[in-house]
């Protein structure tokens, strides 16, 4: 599966309505989950961002179309940030010419 981390920002709509945010963050992970994929940490933090996650799902195709119902909700903005393991790094270097 593809590792992504999502850096998340809260709209006005979800700042106004932050004592949902729980329940919301409850609603994602079990969204997620139903698309076949995994969360394997999620963080409030301080600093630019107000969130970061970190997740799993089969495909790109599928953390798109996870990332645009997320954001069709309007209560956060995201950035997001395909990853990959020390382990697919050395598989990509051992290519180089």
């Amino acid at each position: 599966m593809a590792t992504y981390i999502l850096l998340m920002k809260l709209t006005e709509q979800g700042i106004k309505e932050i004592k949902k945010a729980p329940r919301r963050i409850e609603q994602a992970t079990k969204g997620i989950e139903a698309m076949g994929g995994k969360l394997i940490g999620f963080y409030t933090v301080m600093g630019e961002y107000d969130y970061v996650a970190i997740g799993e799902v089969p495909s790109d195709e599928v953390a798109m179309t996870f990332l645009l119902g997320l954001g069709s909700l309007g209560n956060i903005r995201t950035t997001t940030l395909k990853a990959f393991t020390k382990e697919e790094l050395a598989e990509m270097v051992k290519k180089l010419p």
